[in-house]
Formats: structure tokens, C-alpha cells, sequence
């Protein structure tokens, strides 16, 4: 009587761990594309600094 919702609970948990593995491993090869892609820091200002903007 308990066996299938235990089983899709189951499912249910394989696949959303599955599905945040995924996403944290594109994130991951994403941010490694984005940095490779940015020149090197040529000493000028980024837009964000020319307006003044704060950081964190």
C-alpha cells in the first residue's frame, strides 16, 4: 500500500539532486568560460567603478 509513494518520493528526490548537479556543473563551466574570456585588467576602470558603484 506504501510502496509506490515512498517510490515516487524516491524518483522524485533522485531527480531533483539530479537536476541541481547538472545546473551547479554548468554553472561552474560557465563562470570558468566567462573569466578566460575577460581581458586582462588594463588598468582603467570597469563602468560599474566609473559611476561611482560600490561593491560588496
Amino acid at each position: 500500500m506504501m510502496l509506490w509513494p515512498a517510490v515516487t518520493l524516491l524518483g522524485f528526490l533522485v531527480l531533483t539532486a539530479l537536476v541541481i548537479a547538472m545546473g551547479t556543473q554548468s554553472t561552474a563551466r560557465y563562470e570558468q568560460e566567462k573569466r578566460a574570456a575577460q581581458p586582462a585588467s588594463s588598468g582603467r576602470p570597469s563602468a560599474a567603478e566609473a559611476v561611482g558603484a560600490v561593491r560588496a
